[in-house]
């Protein structure tokens, strides 16, 4: 039986989860949490072999949670479940330590594969991501700027091309309006723009929202 626990900071969300994963004889969930101390403390105490973990959560995120197991000894298979577009997040997320990593409006039974699949010690990636990745051996190295952003940075910079206001950002993300601020003035410094107009505009063309 492959034993999962969830993360996701909005409940009807982890509920979706379960549900579908429920739904497979040989998962069962075992755990679940919807910040990072909350998931720190059931891995803890609770045997698992797959983290189920959505990237944006409220204080620390998903991709500081990567990095703080990799510096821990719990052993557990990460698989990234997010809304953010394939393109901008899942290399991202495969070189920072996950196992795998699929939207979430994707097919519920590419969910349970991918599961499944981090459950057995491989990586899953969906087709569009694995497209990503052989482009990528032929690439020039020149990255994009936006290449070169924080996690925090690059969920500011989503949100605000989104339309919404630093305090809007704030709230969602548990920050301070000053701490956003400070992100959206080192975006604006990284990707050598002036203005959130342009912040729009730059995430438009990179196909970023």
């Amino acid at each position: 039986m492959i034993r999962a626990v969830l993360c996701d900071d909005h409940a009807v969300v982890r509920r979706g989860i379960r549900d579908t994963l429920s739904d497979a004889v040989d998962i069962q969930v075992v755990g679940e949490a919807g910040s990072y101390a909350e998931v720190r403390d059931v891995l803890r105490n609770t045997p698992c072999d797959v983290l189920v973990l959505d990237l944006s959560l409220p204080g620390r995120g998903g991709l500081e949670v990567l990095s703080s197991l990799k510096d821990s000894d719990i052993q557990v298979g990460v698989l990234i479940v997010s809304m953010y577009p394939e393109d901008q997040y899942a290399i991202r997320c495969l070189r920072a330590g996950a196992q795998g990593y699929v939207n979430k409006a994707g097919d519920p039974s590419e969910l349970v594969e991918a599961v499944r699949t981090v459950a057995q010690g491989k990586k899953y990636v969906s087709p569009a991501v694995a497209q990503m990745l052989v482009d990528n051996l032929h690439a020039p190295t020149n990255e994009v700027l936006h290449a070169s952003l924080s996690e925090r940075e690059m969920q500011t910079l989503l949100k605000i091309a989104s339309g919404k206001r630093l305090s809007d950002i704030a709230t969602e993300l548990m920050l301070s309006p000053k701490t956003v601020s400070v992100y959206r003035s080192r975006v604006l410094e990284k990707l050598k723009l002036s203005n959130n107009a342009e912040l729009t505009v730059y995430a438009i063309r990179n196909n970023m929202v």
